[in-house]
């Protein structure tokens, strides 16, 4: 296993193609993670963090649809998930770039 703090770095950032290309943010992390996790030292654990969290903001966003029948919450829920989605992989990277293990708040464990 090598050590590779720039494919992690990378790996947080990779979350943020969806602002260019409209899609993305799952896809491009699961294959980095699935196709170097045995290769690069770390990249497993940062990996699941960032699936796990990826896939929390997809239940989050399927929970605000119904919400916006309620006095439009559900909008402001979407609006909240947008600046979520794209501080914490960038505060992440920046710890992880630093040698830290960062934590996505608010993440389910669908991956351990």
């Amino acid at each position: 296993m090598r050590q590779d703090k720039q494919l992690i770095v990378l790996t947080h950032l990779s979350q943020l193609i969806t602002l260019v290309i409209g899609f993305g943010s799952l896809i491009l992390p699961l294959i980095l993670w699935v196709t170097q996790k045995e290769k690069v030292h770390q990249l497993d654990t940062h990996g699941k963090n960032i699936i796990n969290f990826q896939l929390s903001l997809i239940v989050y966003c399927l929970i605000c649809i119904p919400l916006i029948l309620f006095f439009g919450l559900g909008l402001l829920g979407f609006v909240i998930l947008g600046i979520i989605s794209i501080i914490f992989p960038i505060i992440n990277a920046i710890k992880a770039s630093n040698g830290e293990t960062p934590t996505y708040p608010l993440s389910f464990n669908f991956i351990s």
